[in-house]
């Protein structure tokens, strides 16, 4: 069985932009059942098929598989729901740990999360200073919440009239 244990932060500052060169990044979802989802992904030159499980807490079950480009590029036209997610992925080891930083694009500029991978949901994290707020237990900030209810979309994030 395959398990994520992932904790979600949102990005202040620019500190993390000098750690590693970002890879763009273009995902769709072909499922977005609430018990599990189904994505498909293009990361640089390679392209992906993954399946998620429901999360608790900060784990739910994860199976990804590495697919041909074409299929993936297909899928993406011809099967992904609406919109597209696009964004940038720096990764980089900080504190000893892997970090990833996603700064989003289209309906979902002007977002940039932080996600670490952990062995355990109570292991100490040492955060860098470009760490926020966490945002694990916020499901909006879920790729696939995203998706259908892009950043853009939300209301604090809507012109205030004058």
């Amino acid at each position: 069985m395959s398990q994520e244990i992932e904790r979600k932060f949102l990005v202040t500052g620019e500190g993390w932009r000098a750690l590693a060169p970002a890879v763009t990044y273009r995902q769709g979802y072909l499922s977005l059942d609430k018990e599990r989802t189904v994505r498909v992904r293009t990361a640089g030159e390679r392209a992906y098929l993954c399946v998620k499980g429901i999360t608790r807490g900060c784990t739910r079950l994860e199976f990804e598989y590495e697919i041909p480009m074409a299929d993936a590029l297909e899928m993406l036209e011809k099967l992904a729901i609406r919109p597209i997610i696009e964004k940038n992925r720096t990764r980089a080891e900080v504190n000893g740990r892997i970090w990833e930083i996603d700064e989003f694009f289209g309906e979902n500029a002007g977002l940039v999360i932080a996600e670490v991978e952990l062995p355990d949901e109570t292991v100490p994290l040492v955060k860098p200073d470009w760490i926020g707020k966490e945002v694990s237990d916020d499901p909006r900030y879920y790729n696939a919440c995203l998706q259908s209810a892009p950043y853009a979309s939300w209301p604090e994030n809507q012109p205030k009239d004058h």
